[in-house]
C-alpha cells in the first residue's frame, strides 16, 4: 500500500529544520534511527560541520556500531547519487574521515572525554573500564574486608540486618527470587546497589522510631491470638492451620522468657539476662507478617472456632494483629535501611579505594568523572562545546541525570553556565529521539520522570517537539490491538511515572484471507471442579507446539519479512514464542513447550533457558568430553559407554568390569576373547582413544 504518510510534517521538520534544537519522540517501528541518519547526512551535505565534530550517541555498543555502519552505507549512496560537485566533494570527506566521528554509547563517549583530559579529571592516564562482572568481583573482596572488620562490633544496622531470614524493604535492593538470599548475600547487595547511587550521599531521613517498645506491645497480643486460635473444635479447621506460623512464634518467645527467668534464678549475671533478644524478635515479627498463610489466613466455616471462643473474635484479633504487624514491618523496615545507608558507606569507601589502587573506573565512574569534568572545569567546557558541534542522542528515555547533565552542558549556549536545568542548547546543536514507553532501565536509575523533565525544559527555551507515529513494523490489524489495549493504561500520570500513550497509525495494508491476532484457546483449563491454573499450565505446551505446527507446515499463511519485500510462506524462523519467565517454584517452564515441538519436528533455538545443563543430551555430551578430555575418570567413561552415544547395554559392562577390572580408553588390553557382547566395548574405547590424542590439535566443535 503506498500512501501519504500521516507523520510527514514531522519527518521533513527532522531532515530540513536543521538549525532548530529537536525532541523527537517515536514509537517502535516508526524508523527514528533512519531519520536520524538523514538529519546527519543533510548537516554533513549542506557544510554545517564535519563528520569528527558530530557525536552520535547509543544505549548499546552493538546499536552504535549498527548505526556507524548504516551511516557508511547511507554516505556510500548518497555520495554515488550525488549531482552537486560541492555536495560530493563534501560527502566524500565525511565518508574518509567518518572513523572520526564519535559514535558510540554514551559510557564510551565519556570514557573519550576522559582519556583526553585524565589530568583535568584526576583519573589515571591509562585507567581501565571495568566490566559489570569485574566491578561485582572487586566490590565483593571490598565489602569482605570491610564486613569482617565490622563483625567485632557490628553497628545496629548490621547487627539487625544479619538476624533477618526474609528480604526487608530496602527500595530498589533485595531479590526475593534469586537462589543466594541469605543474610549476607542480601547485606552485599545492599552495598552495591548503594555503590551505584554513591553520588547521592545525603543521609536518609530516619524518624523516630521506637523499636523496642513496638515489640512490647505486639508480643502480648500475639500471646493472646495464640491462645485464642488453640485447641479448636475440629482439628482441620483452616483458621487453626493458617495461624500455625503465630501459635509457634508465641512458643518461641514464651520459652526464651522462661530461659531468661530460669538464668535469673540461677542467679547470673543481670546484664547477661535481663535484656531480651529485640533483633531476633524483631526478625521473627517481620517473618510473620510477611508470612504467605498467615497474611492470607482462611476463616474456615461456623459461628463457633470452640467452645466459649467466637469465631468472629479470633477473626478480629487476627486482623488487628495483622494490621499492626504490617505497620511495625514498614517502620522497621524504613529504619533499618536509614540506618544501613550510612553504615554500608564504608563498603562503598573500600571499594573506591582498591579501585584507585588498580587504576581502574566502573561505568558510573566514567559518568561521574566525565560530569564533574565537563562541569567543574571551564576550560575543558569552552573546548569541548567548540569541538562537538552536533550531538545525537538516540533512545533518549535510557538516559539518566548524570548522562542528561553531561549532554546538556556540552550543548549549552552559554560557556560559563554549570547548571544544566538552566542550560539552553545552541540552536540545531542537539537532537534527542527516545520513546517513553520503552523506558524499562529504572534500576539503572532511568525513568520516565528524568525523560519528560528534559524534554519539557528544552522545549521551554526553544526546542521544536516532534511525534513520529507511522509504524513500518506490523499490519494495521495488531497496531489497532496494541492501541486498544495500552491507551486507557498508559494515561501519562507523573505521580506514578507513567508515559503518555501516543497511537500507531498504519503504513501498509495487512495480508488478505489471514488473521493478525489469535487468541489460542486453552484445550483443557479445568482442574477437579474449577478452572485450574496448573491445568492451564499443564495444557498449553501441547496446543502451542500443535498450533506452531500446523501454522508452518499446513496453514499456508504468509509473512512479510521486511517493510517493501514481497509476503513469503510463514517458517519457522518466522515464529517467536514468549515467556514471562524462565523458572517457576524451581520448575523449567521452557521445557514443555520445547519438547512439544521436538515431538512435532519443528526445528527451534531455545534463547535464555535456565536449565539446559539439565537436559538429557546436554548431559550425556559433557559425560563424554569428560571421558575425552580425561581418561582416568572412570565414572564419565561409564556413563559414556552406557547413554545414548553407545547404549551399551549393563549385561555387556557388567561382564567387562569383571573380566578387565576398569574402563579406560588406555588400557585396552591386547587379547581380548572375539565375543559379540564385548566388541562394542572395545570399539567405543578406541574412539574416546583417538579423540583423547587429537582433543588439542583440532577445533572443540569437531571433537563434539
Amino acid at each position: 500500500m503506498t500512501q501519504a504518510l500521516t507523520d510527514q510534517s514531522a519527518r521533513d521538520t527532522i531532515a530540513n529544520a536543521l538549525d532548530e534544537t529537536l525532541v523527537v519522540e517515536a514509537a517502535a517501528g516508526t524508523g527514528k534511527t533512519t531519520e536520524l541518519v538523514k538529519r546527519i547526512l543533510r548537516i554533513l551535505a549542506t557544510g554545517r560541520t564535519r563528520v569528527e565534530h558530530i557525536v552520535a550517541v547509543t544505549f548499546t555498543e552493538k546499536a552504535a556500531g549498527e548505526l556507524k555502519l548504516r551511516l557508511r552505507g547511507a554516505l556510500e549512496r548518497d555520495r554515488a547519487a550525488a549531482s552537486e560537485p560541492g555536495v560530493r566533494e563534501l560527502l566524500d570527506t565525511a565518508l574518509a574521515s567518518l572513523e572520526e566521528a564519535h559514535v558510540n554509547t554514551i559510557h564510551g563517549f565519556c570514557a573519550e572525554l576522559l582519556r583526553e583530559r585524565p589530568v583535568e579529571a584526576s583519573v589515571d592516564p591509562l585507567f581501565t573500564v571495568l566490566t559489570e562482572g569485574q566491578a561485582m568481583r572487586l566490590f565483593e573482596e571490598a565489602f569482605g574486608t570491610w564486613l569482617q572488620a565490622q563483625l567485632a562490633d557490628p553497628p545496629e544496622g548490621v547487627r539487625r540486618a544479619l538476624r533477618r531470614s526474609s528480604p526487608f524493604s530496602f527500595p530498589g535492593t533485595f531479590s526475593s527470587t534469586g537462589r543466594q538470599n541469605g543474610p549476607l548475600d542480601r547485606l552485599r547487595r545492599a552495598a552495591w546497589d548503594l555503590s551505584q547511587w554513591r553520588d547521592f550521599s545525603t543521609p536518609w531521613t530516619r524518624r523516630l522510631f521506637d523499636r523496642d517498645g513496638a515489640i512490647d506491645s505486639l508480643i502480648p497480643e500475639l500471646h493472646a491470638l495464640a491462645e485464642r486460635t488453640a485447641a479448636p473444635s475440629y482439628a482441620k479447621d483452616y483458621l487453626f492451620l493458617d495461624t500455625a506460623a503465630a501459635r509457634h512464634l508465641s512458643e518461641q518467645i514464651r520459652m526464651e522468657a522462661n530461659l531468661r527467668l530460669k538464668a535469673e534464678a540461677a542467679g547470673k549475671d543481670a546484664e547477661e539476662t535481663e535484656r531480651p533478644d529485640y533483633d531476633g524478635w524483631e526478625a521473627r515479627l517481620v517473618d510473620l507478617s510477611r508470612d504467605r498463610h498467615f497474611a492470607k489466613a482462611r476463616h474456615g466455616r461456623g459461628p463457633g472456632y470452640r467452645q466459649g471462643v467466637t469465631r468472629a473474635a479470633v477473626i478480629e484479633a487476627l486482623a488487628r494483629l495483622r494490621a499492626n504487624l504490617d505497620a511495625f514491618r514498614l517502620d522497621a523496615d524504613a529504619d533499618l535501611a536509614a540506618a544501613l545507608q550510612q553504615e554500608l558507606g564504608g563498603a562503598v569507601q573500600r571499594y573506591e579505594e582498591l579501585k584507585a589502587r588498580a587504576g581502574s573506573v566502573d561505568f558510573l565512574d566514567l559518568l561521574l568523572k566525565a560530569r564533574d569534568l565537563v562541569k567543574g572545569n571551564e576550560i575543558v567546557r569552552r573546548g569541548f562545546q567548540g569541538r562537538f558541534t552536533h550531538l545525537f542522542v538516540d533512545e533518549f528515555q535510557d538516559t539518566d541525570p548524570l548522562q542528561a547533565e553531561i549532554l546538556l552542558l556540552l550543548a549549552a549556549d552559554d560557556p560559563s553556565e554549570t547548571d544544566w536545568r538552566r542550560a539552553a542548547p545552541v540552536p540545531g546543536r542537539l537532537f534527542i529521539v527516545g520513546d517513553p514507553k520503552q523506558s524499562i532501565y529504572r534500576f539503572r536509575r532511568a525513568d520516565v520522570g528524568i525523560y519528560r523533565e528534559v524534554c519539557e525544559r528544552l522545549v521551554k527555551r526553544g526546542a521544536t517537539p516532534v511525534k513520529l507515529t507511522t509504524s513500518f513494523r506490523s499490519v494495521p490489524q495488531i497496531q489497532a490491538a496494541i492501541n486498544a489495549a495500552f491507551a486507557p493504561v498508559m494515561t501519562g500520570d507523573r505521580v506514578t511515572l507513567q508515559a503518555d500513550y501516543v497511537a500507531l497509525t498504519p503504513h501498509r495494508a495487512g495480508l488478505p484471507n489471514q488473521p493478525s491476532v489469535i487468541a489460542l484457546p486453552v484445550p483443557a483449563p479445568y482442574g477437579t471442579r474449577n478452572v485450574s491454573a496448573i491445568a492451564i499450565e499443564k495444557s498449553l505446551p501441547d496446543a502451542v507446539g500443535a498450533f506452531v505446527q500446523w501454522l508452518v507446515d499446513d496453514s499456508g499463511w504468509r509473512v512479510t519479512e521486511r517493510t517493501g519485500d514481497g509476503a513469503v510462506p510463514v517458517a519457522a524462523k518466522h515464529v517467536c514464542v514468549l515467556f514471562r519467565r524462565f523458572l517457576s517454584f524451581g520448575q523449567d517452564v521452557t521445557a514443555p513447550y520445547v519438547q512439544a515441538l521436538e515431538a512435532r519436528g519443528v526445528r527451534h533455538v531455545l534463547v535464555g533457558g535456565k536449565t539446559f545443563h539439565d537436559r538429557e543430551e546436554v548431559e550425556t555430551i559433557r559425560a563424554a568430553l569428560a571421558a575425552i578430555e580425561w581418561p582416568d575418570d572412570e565414572l564419565s567413561m561409564f556413563a559414556t559407554l552406557r547413554g545414548a552415544l553407545f547404549a551399551i547395554g549393563d549385561e555387556e559392562l557388567l561382564a567387562w568390569k569383571q573380566i578387565h577390572k576398569v574402563f579406560h580408553p588406555f588400557r585396552i588390553p591386547k587379547s581380548i576373547p572375539d565375543t559379540p557382547q564385548l566388541r562394542p566395548i572395545v570399539e567405543a574405547l578406541q574412539l574416546v582413544q583417538q579423540l583423547h590424542r587429537r582433543r588439542n590439535y583440532v577445533p572443540v566443535a569437531d571433537t563434539i
